[in-house]
């Protein structure tokens, strides 16, 4: 099915385009940095120095992003996708959410268990959510592994379908939440950096 070139699906507000590019960065270098730190044990403390504030960083941002979420629906899908599309592009986008809720859960919850101490920054602690047990340490270590795992095959999965759509069907789906628009034509502005493209993206949306 070809995709209508006038069918141009509403878009997020930019800050939630904002917000959601940023914890997409931060959740491939999270899960980077996470493999390095399972995988060597080089610099293992310094890793996990950058690994636990980045996941609580992560934490708080996707509790905004599905508290935005409950109060302002989504953009309509393209009609170029068929309901049982739209069915699946909703449970991998629930099924995101809630790991990059749980995963950073069990993280936390794997050290307090461990008996480490959860640094943010310097003197910057969060509190622990269980006593210190080996027994419960080595369960949750289990459960954050396989979780990784399901999330990488999860947002993997996610960029696929979009690169599907962008690539192959055309139907300007990335649109709803790329930093700019695209642009099929040429137009005046089709020549601006892309910085100045998202300013003018973000007045033209406040008109």
């Amino acid at each position: 099915m070809t995709a209508d070139p006038t069918d141009r699906p509403l878009r997020f507000a930019p800050t939630v385009r904002l917000l959601h590019w940023a914890m997409a960065v931060m959740v491939i270098a999270q899960l980077l940095v996470g493999a390095v730190m399972v995988t060597t044990l080089d610099h293992y403390h310094l890793l996990r120095s950058v690994h636990v504030p980045l996941g609580a960083a992560i934490l708080a941002l996707v509790i905004v992003r599905i508290g935005n979420r409950l109060v302002r629906r989504a953009p309509a899908p393209p009609s170029t996708m068929r309901p049982a599309e739209r069915r699946v592009a909703t449970v991998s986008e629930y099924l995101l959410y809630a790991l990059l809720v749980i995963q950073p859960l069990t993280g936390w919850a794997m050290l307090s268990a461990g008996g480490y101490p959860i640094i943010l920054y310097q003197h910057l602690h969060l509190p622990t959510l269980i006593a210190p047990d080996p027994s419960v340490y080595a369960l949750l270590r289990q459960a954050h592994t396989a979780f990784a795992y399901l999330l990488f095959f999860t947002f993997t999965a996610h960029m696929s379908a979009v690169l599907f759509h962008v690539l192959v069907l055309n139907d300007r789906l990335l649109d709803r939440m790329a930093p700019w628009r695209t642009r099929r034509k040429s137009s005046p502005t089709s020549s601006r950096p892309a910085p100045a493209r998202i300013v003018d993206d973000i007045v033209a949306e406040q008109d």
